[in-house]
């Protein structure tokens, strides 16, 4: 069943500080990216390499990763998702909801394109690439997908009232297609680890921040 408004009332603000946390954490990566910071361009260049000569030596893991980065976990395969998602929504009659899920789904990848635009980062570069990718680098738009997607169900969820098993299970569905996704995509050497971890956090606040708006929508619409 659908929180009311004063369930929503009784729980903490919870979703709010995560979100500004982890945007604020984003802010300080992205300026970090942009300033090229030392400490961190050695680091995504030690990470890039050595999962490279992984991909390179083993083809047969090479093409694994890649079948999950294309397909399992695609950026529009998670929004096909998201589609089926906010059409069960509007078949139980829940069309507001149903919008809220589209509209967060948009702004992530608004998000996203906008700030590959903005910053303009170049991927790594290989003599003998194992995968291609076009457009800038930061943030890791398969990343932050992920996140929001599987965010966005845990938080639905929660506000129907699911067992904790159920949430449970999804989140650590989500856990680890969040967290693998980015390792394909460093794997696969078309990001470098600050990209992918930018998308983690970015995806993050995205979530938490709908659904504290949503929270805040419940609380303003009560009598």
């Amino acid at each position: 069943m659908l929180l009311t408004a004063p369930e929503a009332r009784s729980r903490p603000a919870a979703p709010l500080r995560a979100g500004l946390l982890c945007l604020a954490l984003a802010a300080v990566l992205l300026a970090l990216v942009v300033a090229g910071w030392s400490p961190l361009t050695s680091l995504d260049r030690a990470v890039a390499q050595g999962l490279h000569r992984r991909a390179v030596a083993d083809p047969g893991l090479t093409h694994a990763q890649r079948i999950l980065s294309d397909w399992v976990w695609d950026p529009w395969a998670m929004r096909a998702l998201l589609a089926v998602v906010a059409a069960v929504l509007l078949r139980r009659g829940e069309r507001l909801l149903a919008l809220w899920v589209a509209a967060t789904s948009a702004l992530g990848t608004a998000v996203q394109q906008g700030m590959k635009a903005a910053v303009g980062r170049d991927r790594p570069r290989w003599p003998d690439p194992v995968d291609s990718a076009g457009f800038a680098a930061f943030p890791s738009g398969h990343a932050l997908t992920a996140t929001v997607a599987f965010g966005l169900i845990v938080w639905l969820l929660s506000l129907h009232g699911a067992g904790r098993a159920v949430r449970g299970t999804v989140l650590a569905v989500g856990v680890v297609s969040a967290l693998g996704v980015g390792f394909t995509r460093l794997f696969l050497g078309v990001h470098w680890f600050s990209d992918v971890l930018g998308g983690w956090l970015l995806g993050v606040a995205i979530v938490t921040l709908s659904a504290a708006a949503h929270r805040r929508w419940l609380l303003n619409r009560a009598p």
